[in-house]
């Protein structure tokens, strides 16, 4: 299935802002859009009408468009939008709110129904009686469902093995969307039914953000938003699906790589930005994430 998405205008398609199109199955696509400039950015294209679709908003948000604009859908952060219309491919306009990461998924109504052959039933837009109609959900994102989108967003598998890594957390980012049991790992932990609880630890990643060059200790982090480090801990790992450190280091590295790309700093100067006093061990840490070291990455570009 061909569903690419491209930003619309010359001077927004920067480094800041980038689109991934990946076809994960027949029938099944997926597009990653992040806009890390402070000014929003465009997309547009034809939806197919065969399709059901989910936009998610892991970070920041959007606005959708439709007929021209007289009409308008706002994607709230932390949530989804799902839409279905059988009766007409409408042209869709999406604008990104800076400093957002999204994701979205198409998949046909036939592959949505194999995949819930049994359960088809319980799918409103899918059960046979609804699927000439038009379907329109939207509902906050899961734990769950945020550990598998910030997942994808890290990306930590790189290579041939990528892509298999990518089917998977799509198939169990679709599973978290539709599960309705309340006995999984993540979602029957207690201290992320307190929702207070999970407003701390997003407000503990965007500290971690804010203050990336001279981050707090673990113990500063916990007492700036009232939790103990245990809690601090583990709630980060059920909501963001890795450690603070390792979220923390991702981060600054993805900060890096998007400096190398500008082509505004040297090697050393992008080290030195995103808070490493010692170049060397910010060569080695790129290399881990990446595979190559930021030379060898400015050579490739």
């Amino acid at each position: 299935m061909e569903l690419n998405f491209e930003l619309q205008g010359e001077d927004i398609n920067t480094q800041k802002s980038r689109v991934k199109n990946t076809s994960i199955s027949e029938g099944l696509h997926m597009t990653i859009v992040e806009n890390l400039d402070s000014k929003s950015v465009g997309l547009k294209r034809e939806i197919d009408q065969s399709l059901i679709q989910f936009y998610f908003a892991f970070e920041g948000g959007a606005q959708f468009l439709f007929h021209q604009g007289s009409y308008q859908l706002r994607l709230e952060p932390s949530r989804c939008l799902l839409f279905y219309n059988p009766l007409a491919a409408l042209p869709l306009e999406i604008e990104v709110a800076p400093k957002s990461k999204l994701l979205f998924l198409y998949i046909t109504v036939e592959n949505l129904h194999r995949l819930f052959v049994e359960g088809s039933e319980e799918l409103a837009f899918i059960n046979p009686e609804n699927v000439n109609k038009k379907f329109y959900n939207e509902n906050g994102l899961s734990p769950a469902v945020m550990v598998s989108l910030s997942q994808l967003f890290q990306m930590p598998i790189h290579g041939p093995a990528q892509r298999i890594f990518e089917q998977a957390k799509v198939y169990e980012l679709l599973a978290h969307y539709f599960n309705r049991s309340e006995d999984t790992d993540v979602e029957s932990c207690p201290f992320l039914e307190d929702e207070d609880n999970v407003k701390k630890i997003r407000l503990a990643k965007n500290i971690l953000v804010e203050r990336m060059t001279d981050p707090p200790t673990i113990p500063e982090l916990a007492l700036e938003i009232g939790l103990n480090e245990y809690r601090l801990k583990e709630g980060f790992k059920n909501i963001y699906g890795t450690t603070v450190f390792k979220f923390l280091n991702d981060y600054r590295l993805d900060v890096a790589r998007q400096l190398l790309d500008e082509g505004k700093v040297k090697v050393n100067e992008a080290a030195y930005h995103i808070g490493y006093h010692n170049p060397s061990h910010f060569i080695a840490a790129f290399k881990k994430k990446f595979g190559v070291t930021p030379k060898k990455y400015l050579m490739n570009r």
